[in-house]
């Protein structure tokens, strides 16, 4: 029987949308995984790693190369939005208003992990396989450091709502940690993408980039209706991800740099709580799937799973490490530091973006792509497991006053697959 392409490609949004929620609700992974990390885990099963290997015909039917380049146009899309709203989440005033704490604990969890992952790099470098076409050394070995030490932030609200903190002096605390390092985190990954050869282009972009933003500031706040703050919003968003894709500085650092250099309120908190979730419930699981169906195991399956446990390793022991310097130079009590170490070294989505991009650019090869993103999604599954018995036995105990705020209560017809408070 032969399918048209509109037919393919519906059939391909069945499956994106349908498998892993059965999935999400008939294994009860509520209370550890959020749907994102089950869509994440389909995407590499649906790719042709898994599925495209066992059932190579019946994959290059439904994800043939004209469905996955209709797939791709929604991703692209879709994260770029996501990014942007993680850029107007950040607060980065509140960080400046304590950053005499917030300057140590973000450096600890930035410089150790990265430090850490920087090791683990030169390891696996003593192979072959690892490095992709238009990389070099030290690019791969700084970009799987920086892997290492990535946040996900809208994962990280998620787990703090889950754990009853987010509104807590505690969670707020983690938050600006948190949007510090998403600030380091995406420099860096514009340093990893310096092209020399277009390093004017590259420069011409900043420059514009910085008159445009300073005349958007001055431009946003006179538009008095919000809907029509969102569009314009929307167009910033494609512009400054156009310009910066034309710089060769990759359309994602376009797109998170939009949304950090507006203000979060004139787009209104709960207008833009609803926005991210909308992004997430519909169309953020394209993106995932999409990204599955990038991994590849040429190099051997088994050498990219250990070289996920070793980038998995030196991510968690990073994190804990420092964060842990942290709480010694600070005098935190005892218990804070874990919590606050395990909660920080969640990875999916951002480290995802983050490892695409890298891949885009040819800088990883496929096999460092499917390991760096295999170890994303281990890391976030760890987190809840190990964090929620550490806060019941810390309220238990009346510790670190992480009940003298209620508990946030989700918005009304609120998505499941993202938290509704915001990020800072």
């Amino acid at each position: 029987m032969h399918l048209s392409l509109t037919e393919l490609y519906l059939i391909a949004m069945l499956i994106i949308y349908l498998v892993p929620f059965l999935v999400w609700m008939l294994t009860g992974k509520r209370s550890y995984a959020p749907l994102v990390v089950i869509q994440i885990v389909g995407g590499i099963l649906l790719g042709p790693g898994v599925l495209g290997s066992f059932f190579p015909a019946y994959y290059e039917t439904i994800f043939s190369s004209q469905v996955i380049g209709a797939l791709n146009g929604v991703a692209w899309w879709a994260v770029m939005m996501f990014v942007f709203v993680a850029g107007l989440e950040l607060d980065l005033r509140q960080a400046w208003a304590r950053r005499g704490e917030t300057f140590v604990v973000a450096g600890c969890a930035l410089v150790v992990p990265m430090l850490f992952g920087c090791v683990a790099a030169a390891l696996l470098l003593q192979t072959q396989g690892w490095i992709g076409p238009q990389g070099n050394r030290l690019q791969v070995t700084l970009g799987i450091g920086m892997a290492c030490a990535v946040t996900a932030l809208p994962i990280l609200i998620l787990f703090m709502q889950q754990g009853q903190i987010l509104r807590l002096p505690l969670g707020q605390r983690i938050l600006r940690y948190a949007s510090l390092d998403d600030v380091a985190i995406w420099a860096v990954l514009a340093l990893i993408l310096l092209d020399w050869e277009r390093v004017m282009r590259q420069a011409a972009f900043f420059v514009v980039f910085a008159l445009a933003a300073a005349a958007m500031r001055r431009i946003l706040p006179r538009i008095s209706d919000v809907t029509d703050r969102w569009f314009a919003g929307l167009a910033w968003l494609a512009g400054c991800g156009l310009v910066a894709d034309w710089a060769g500085l990759h359309f994602m650092v376009g797109a998170f740099l939009s949304g950090a250099v507006l203000d979060g309120h004139w787009f209104h908190e709960e207008r833009t709580d609803r926005f991210r979730d909308t992004i997430l419930m519909a169309v953020m699981p394209v993106f995932f799937l999409s990204t599955g169906l990038r991994t590849e195991w040429e190099s051997g399956g088994v050498m990219v799973v250990l070289a996920a446990g070793l980038m998995l390793a030196a991510a968690v022991a990073g994190k804990l490490s420092g964060v842990h310097l942290a709480g010694r130079i600070l005098k935190w009590p005892p218990g804070e530091a874990a919590i606050i170490g395990w909660l920080l070294q969640t990875k999916a989505l951002i480290m995802i973006i983050f490892a695409n991009i890298l891949l885009d650019r040819h800088i990883i090869s496929a096999e460092t792509f499917t390991a760096l993103l295999l170890m994303a999604v281990a890391s976030t599954m760890l987190t809840m497991p190990i964090v929620v018995p550490r806060l019941a036995r810390l309220r238990a105990q009346g510790g670190l006053a992480l009940d003298i705020a209620p508990a946030p209560q989700p918005a009304a017809g609120a998505n499941p697959v993202a938290g509704t408070g915001p990020a800072g």
